[in-house]
């Protein structure tokens, strides 16, 4: 693994954890995710304001992305990381009971949305090196082209496009 090399890992653990995780049992999860909770490309998903729905939201866009659309796995990936902390800010700041999740995609761009009932706004904050909270909207601004906030008269959304490649 990057970074770690030198780095004595734990014996035993590791490798049954290893041997039970596959992109495949990643896949299906996604796919129930999907079934269970509709597919936030055709209409907004309403999920609990709870932080094991961050887990939830990961799973559709990534399946979305992947399976959908069928884009890059990188894509995918940085999706699946901004959505995570959009939800998570949801989740942690708005004091709702369901946020909504909805993705649209047009020609050059996909866009991930998360709203919520609060209409505070989120703030991008200065991020210092050994921060260990705080880097959510961070993340955000550097991985997509563009983000921002649309206020509604109840709530906001919270949204971020990424550039795709259209084949």
């Amino acid at each position: 693994m990057a970074g770690l090399e030198g780095i004595e890992q734990p014996r035993g653990h590791c490798r049954a954890a290893a041997a039970r995780w596959s992109p495949a049992a990643e896949d299906e999860q996604a796919l129930k995710a999907l079934e269970l909770f509709g597919d936030p490309a055709e209409t907004e998903v309403p999920l609990p304001s709870r932080p094991e729905s961050a887990a939830t939201a990961r799973r559709l866009v990534q399946v979305v992305v992947l399976r959908t659309w069928r884009l890059s796995p990188k894509l995918a990936e940085d999706a699946v990381l901004l959505v995570s902390e959009l939800v998570g800010n949801a989740v942690r700041h708005t004091g709702a009971r369901v946020f909504g999740l909805r993705m649209r995609r047009r020609t050059g761009w996909i866009r991930v949305e998360v709203r919520d009932p609060s209409r505070g706004l989120p703030c991008l904050m200065p991020v210092q090196e050994m921060d260990v909270s705080g880097r959510g909207l961070f993340l955000v601004d550097k991985l997509s082209d563009r983000w921002g906030v649309d206020l509604l008269p109840r709530g906001k959304t919270t949204w971020f496009e990424m550039r795709v490649a259209d084949r």
